[in-house]
């Protein structure tokens, strides 16, 4: 029978199972992740697709979120950007909606899927009903209807109240612009006061036994706080990007005996103590623009999620590595006492000649470069390279940490690259 063997905290987020190579096989949310991940082990499925993921699961790992609602959005995120084998839903198609203020002339509010025209965006949000009916309802409530009429007088949607009246010749645009602030305002401060109009309303119709309105407007209030509970999470699709990096990727691990591998290493690069814990870091970059870095921890030979970083580069203009290393180094260990036992740098002589002149004296005896070609390490011990020799445990533990750091930095890369273009 399957054990659960890591202790898993009772606190909302998502969780996530993975195959013997490291792979997410399936992706859930959960209320309290420890009650829901230990039911996979205390019932018996009947389920077939069940029964195969417990068979083939190998690994668990989570990631904390604030909220449950919070949970279902990164959910939705991370199951259409790895398509695990055994989640069914939300694989395609963009998951999320937002309601959208555009800079078009004249704006309007509309509700899109991707985040493509220039505006203000209030979301993201899942669930497309209520994301509707608030929508219907702000440009019922504020008059935001625009349409595609020229009418002098005005078309009968305006003479209804439903128009903003964008068909007449002297269209009140100032009006129109102006309750279109008030929709936007309501969906940034969350109005109590607005609320309790509603509740009035309700109340009010009620009495005077117009049912049918009494339950549109109730309707709309259950929509609207949908809306604004959300909205209340502030969640945006980086939020949890480094936690979702290490939960996700794979690392070409070594051997189980970590010890003995930490003493190959101290013995290899002639170290002052057994590195157990180990900072790589990479710089990327796309024709010599969009510079970036990243710096990542492996603590006993695993990925060390609250020790990984990401840098934007800031002080350096133009392509220099060089130049882009020593920034990143030193803003890594400026003001801390979190130093690794060992400092990995993705490159040859030069890279690591450029992080050895921004760290102190006792550090710079733990700084060896690593380079690509041919897997060259270059250290005190061998100051002009030695080949590793890559059937050895501490040779594939330095290469997963180099290619990890390096895949971590690609991907924020691609990010800036994706928000700047």
């Amino acid at each position: 029978m399957n054990k659960l063997k890591k202790t898993i905290p009772d606190a909302p987020g998502i969780y996530l199972f993975k195959d013997a190579s490291g792979t997410v096989i399936y992706i859930g949310k959960a209320k309290s992740l420890k009650n829901r991940v230990s039911s996979y082990f205390l019932k018996q499925y009947t389920d077939w697709k069940v029964k195969s993921l417990m068979a083939e699961q190998a690994d668990i790992d989570y990631i904390l979120t604030g909220s449950e609602t919070e949970a279902l959005l990164l959910e939705a995120q991370l199951i259409q950007e790895h398509r695990p084998k055994f989640n069914v839903l939300l694989k395609d198609g963009q998951p999320y909606l937002y309601l959208l203020f555009t800079q078009e002339n004249p704006p309007q509010l509309t509700l899109v899927r991707n985040k493509k025209a220039k505006g203000t965006y209030f979301g993201p949000f899942l669930e497309k009903i209520p994301a509707r009916k608030t929508l219907n309802y702000l440009i019922k409530t504020f008059q935001l209807q625009l349409c595609n009429k020229k009418i002098e007088n005005g078309c009968l949607d305006y003479h209804l109240g439903l128009c903003a009246g964008n068909c007449r010749t002297n269209f009140d645009l100032d009006g129109y612009l102006f309750r279109l602030s008030l929709a936007q305002e309501l969906l940034k401060n969350k109005s109590e006061a607005f609320k309790r109009l509603l509740e009035e309303k309700i109340i009010l119709y009620s009495k005077n036994l117009e049912f049918e309105k009494a339950k549109h407007l109730r309707d709309y209030l259950e929509n609207i706080d949908t809306i604004f509970n959300t909205l209340h999470v502030r969640f945006y699709e980086t939020k949890f990007s480094n936690q979702a990096y290490a939960a996700t990727t794979p690392v070409g691990m070594v051997a189980d005996d970590y010890d003995q591998t930490a003493h190959e290493l101290q013995e290899l690069l002639a170290l002052p103590c057994a590195p157990l814990t180990i900072d790589c870091f990479d710089i990327s970059h796309f024709q010599g623009s969009f510079h970036v870095g990243s710096c990542v921890r492996f603590a006993r030979g695993k990925a060390d999620k609250n020790n990984l970083r990401r840098f934007r580069i800031k002080t350096v203009a133009q392509q220099d590595d060089y130049a882009a290393l020593q920034e990143i180094v030193s803003r890594r260990y400026k003001n801390t006492n979190n130093f690794p036992d060992l400092i990995v740098i993705d490159g040859g002589k030069g890279q690591r000649n450029a992080a050895l002149s921004v760290l102190s004296p006792e550090k710079k005896a733990v700084c060896i470069g690593l380079a690509k070609r041919e897997e060259t390490i270059f250290c005190d011990a061998y100051p002009e390279g030695i080949i590793l020799d890559q059937k050895t445990d501490a040779a594939r533990l330095l290469i997963a940490l180099r290619d990890y750091a390096h895949h971590f930095a690609i991907s924020y890369h691609r990010k800036k690259r994706t928000t700047r273009a």
